[in-house]
């Protein structure tokens, strides 16, 4: 039987855990948050993203989830800068032309702003520049894609939360926390 661990990453987490970083900058991994021996990461999740990690100690597993060719769906809450309109959100629909080619269409709506866990740094707050939150629904995994693919709508990303992978979520999990189920 496989281990499947489900943890909410925190803003500011490195996806690994080591840092490999430069000497003497200690930022945090996640060796700071569990202790589970044998497990890895399926997927990856940048340090300014927050929200589900898998990590699993199955090469199988980890290939299938995290392997674009099995199109698992991953939902993602997306603090805007600006509010998108529909024409916007369509462009997401369709898929998008990024500087490494074109995107697989997304599902894309507004939502209202979802009862999250405050930021630590909080997101910066600018009275003269509205903001908006939308889901975001991809079937791949490029670099910083999510933030790329709302840069080129007009509308940089504040606030990058993952909340679903397939059918596992961080749904009652607060950062740091984590849960265990066997696959």
């Amino acid at each position: 039987m496989s281990r499947l661990i489900l943890l909410n990453k925190p803003y500011g987490v490195l996806c690994q855990f080591t840092d490999q970083g430069s000497a003497g900058s200690a930022r945090p991994t996640l060796s700071g948050l569990l202790q589970v021996p044998g497990v890895y990461p399926a997927g990856r999740l940048d340090r300014d993203s927050e929200g589900l990690l898998l990590l699993t100690d199955d090469g199988r597993l980890q290939a299938r989830i995290a392997d674009p060719r099995f199109k698992l769906p991953k939902t993602y809450l997306v603090q805007v800068e600006g509010e998108p309109g529909e024409s916007s959100l369509d462009k997401l629909r369709r898929g998008l032309v990024l500087n490494d080619g074109p995107t697989r269409p997304a599902e894309a709506r507004r939502i209202a702003e979802p009862a999250l866990w405050p930021r630590d740094p909080p997101v910066r707050f600018r009275k003269s520049v509205p903001d908006c939150w939308i889901e975001l629904t991809l079937r791949e995994g490029r670099n910083r894609q999510v933030r790329r693919m709302t840069a080129a709508i007009g509308h940089p990303t504040l606030r990058l939360v993952r909340w679903r992978i397939g059918d596992w979520s961080i749904d009652g999990l607060g950062p740091g926390e984590w849960r265990e189920i066997r696959v």
